[in-house]
């Protein structure tokens, strides 16, 4: 039999800077690595045993690619589920399950499996195209999210009156009721093969408001106990009700009369999990391994305070990416830099991301402010 720290082949769909920390991890396990990704120069290309240049929503190339290997695992959710399906049927495993991964592509079937499991979550509506929505008459203000293929800030978009109408969403959506949150909130938890679950501890998270990123994420919340139980236990029953094998990011509101509300998932290592390298006695990285080879899930406390940083890309700037004040920053204790590889930069791209880490909770806030006014990605 083969052992999943010497032989068995780990495929990767997705060849960016979750794959790049992915297979950082991996290889502390000794686990030979294959990454498939349609960027010639994607930055897992010169770190995994083997690279595939292709295209991650080609049937047959991501079918020839899971035939040689043993488990497939994801680091995007814009793949080919039908060629999984069958690789499933042949027996490769597949984790996350193919079944989790198409009804994550697809946000209308997401916001259908929260209504049919009781997973309390804003209240929607499914249209067809923008017609059906001008149509439909909805009370502003609302927000309207593409069903399928939006990521990082792209496919949502907030219609507060009729001039937001104008550059709606052309295409099957779902609009969803306006939620009057407090803050923005996401648990990881892990599932494993045997069924054993475990979450990291809630995170509290702030938004670049032009990119609709996440900017600065601070771990773990200091929200009261109940909201952080309510939180604790809704990313547990979803990783149930899914019967997920691998990590899982739950995103959620909390809502200014105390509410937990789920907002969106994602099956795999994701950016509110960042901080949890060097801020948790696991990582994110290392628990997807552990549960996606069935063995014992790690330790999710949180060693100190750690706020994490996204180094975006400059506004005004695209072209070859230099780091401006990175030896300033290196020079404040309990910083932690990670830069993904990228070659160019342009505005809002991810080039990387910052950890800082402090026994007080506040002075790990006030570095990260530093930090962010020092550090700067340009050309």
């Amino acid at each position: 039999m083969k052992s999943f720290y010497g032989d068995l082949k780990l495929g990767i769909l997705g060849g960016g800077q979750l794959g790049r920390m992915l297979i950082q991890e991996s290889i502390n396990f000794n686990i030979t690595t294959h990454v498939l990704d349609p960027d010639a120069d994607a930055p897992c290309k010169h770190l995994c045993s083997k690279f595939v240049h292709g295209s991650l929503t080609d049937y047959q190339t991501v079918y020839r690619f899971g035939k040689n290997v043993d488990l497939i695992t994801i680091e995007i959710e814009k793949v080919n589920v039908d060629a999984l399906e069958q690789l499933e049927n042949e027996g490769v495993l597949v984790y996350p399950q193919s079944r989790v991964i198409r009804l994550i592509q697809d946000k209308g079937v997401q916001k259908q499996f929260f209504k049919e499991n009781n997973i309390p979550s804003a209240p929607f509506h499914l249209i067809q195209d923008r017609k059906d929505l001008l149509n439909r008459n909805f009370p502003f203000p609302y927000i309207q999210k593409l069903r399928k293929d939006g990521y990082d800030g792209r496919g949502v978009h907030p219609v507060k009156s009729a001039a937001d109408l104008d550059h709606a969403f052309d295409a099957p959506s779902l609009v969803e009721e306006w939620v009057d949150f407090e803050k923005e909130l996401a648990v990881i938890v892990s599932r494993n093969e045997n069924g054993d679950i475990k979450t990291f501890p809630c995170v509290e998270m702030e938004f670049n408001p032009e990119a609709n990123l996440v900017e600065f994420l601070i771990s773990p919340s200091t929200l009261p106990e109940d909201i952080l139980l309510k939180a604790d236990e809704l990313a547990v029953k979803i990783a149930r009700d899914l019967k997920i094998v691998g990590v899982l990011a739950v995103e959620m509101f909390l809502t200014k009369s105390g509410d937990v509300l789920v907002n969106e998932l994602a099956p795999r290592p994701h950016n509110s999990g960042h901080q949890s390298i060097e801020g948790n006695y696991t990582s994110q990285y290392e628990q997807h391994l552990r549960a996606i080879f069935n063995l014992p899930l790690g330790d999710t406390r949180s060693i100190g305070h750690a706020v994490m940083i996204n180094l975006l890309g400059e506004k005004g700037f695209e072209g070859s990416a230099e780091y401006e004040g990175l030896q300033e920053i290196l020079r404040i204790e309990g910083v932690y830099v990670h830069l993904y590889g990228k070659k160019l930069t342009k505005p809002f791209r991810k080039m990387g991301h910052i950890t800082i880490l402090d026994d007080d909770r506040q002075k790990a806030i006030a570095k990260a402010k530093l930090v962010q006014e020092t550090i700067k990605v340009k050309v």
